[in-house]
């Protein structure tokens, strides 16, 4: 909920899911029916808000409300958005996705090159962390890493690895982090160990990333 001050964006775009007349236009058809490759090439620049370090964030929404009618178009549109994001732009794309595993069942991650798992010390993350591993490899993501929050990982990390999921750095637990949440500004505004862990996975992420381009590259060579 409070990504947008995260990434000091002051005032957070709308969801998409509440432009219901442009879901329409796009998405929609008559009879009920609805499109299922929307235009949607242009919604990133149009409803995306650029953060002070040129991030700029979109706010999906959701479409799984009781009683509110059929959302064939909006989760079309929001699917279709999804696929042009990762596959069409040459931006590098971050899905901040809600905890737990049902956006995988949904389908909504495939394509993506590298799924980041935030696991916390304790053997109940772990055995979602197993999940996650499990439902990603049957729906092609191919590469899974974590990141152990709170700080404490000790066996944590040894357990990752045991599964097979590589770990990219541990945030420490830093007061700061809250400082900067009560104060509505961006952690990297107020520092601290926190911030500077957060960097140096920033930077692991990197090399990583590189090494799956550079996979990838001598995949397609070799076909």
């Amino acid at each position: 909920m409070n990504l947008a001050s995260s990434l000091g964006v002051e005032n957070p775009p709308k969801p998409l899911t509440d432009f219901k007349d442009l879901i329409q236009e796009r998405a929609g058809a008559e009879g009920g029916a609805f499109i299922y490759n929307p235009k949607v090439d242009d919604i990133a620049s149009k409803y995306g808000v650029i953060g002070p370090d040129e991030v700029r964030m979109l706010v999906m929404g959701t479409v799984d409300r009781g009683g509110s009618g059929c959302m064939c178009p909006a989760s079309a549109f929001l699917r279709a958005l999804l696929r042009h994001l990762m596959l069409k732009e040459k931006s590098a794309v971050i899905l901040d996705m809600e905890a737990g595993i049902e956006h995988l069942g949904r389908g909504t991650t495939r394509g993506m090159d590298l799924m980041i798992v935030v696991v916390e010390p304790g053997a109940r993350s772990l055995e979602t962390a197993e999940r996650i591993k499990k439902l990603s490899s049957e729906i092609g993501i191919k590469h899974l890493a974590a990141v152990i929050n709170k700080g404490g990982a000790g066996k944590v990390n040894d357990k990752l690895e045991e599964m097979g999921i590589q770990v990219l750095g541990e945030i420490p637990f830093d007061p700061k982090l809250m400082q900067a949440d009560l104060e509505k500004r961006a952690p990297i505004e107020v520092g601290g160990e926190a911030v500077d862990a957060i960097v140096k996975i920033k930077e692991k992420l990197m090399e990583v990333v590189e090494e799956i381009r550079i996979e990838e590259e001598a995949s397609k060579s070799k076909k």
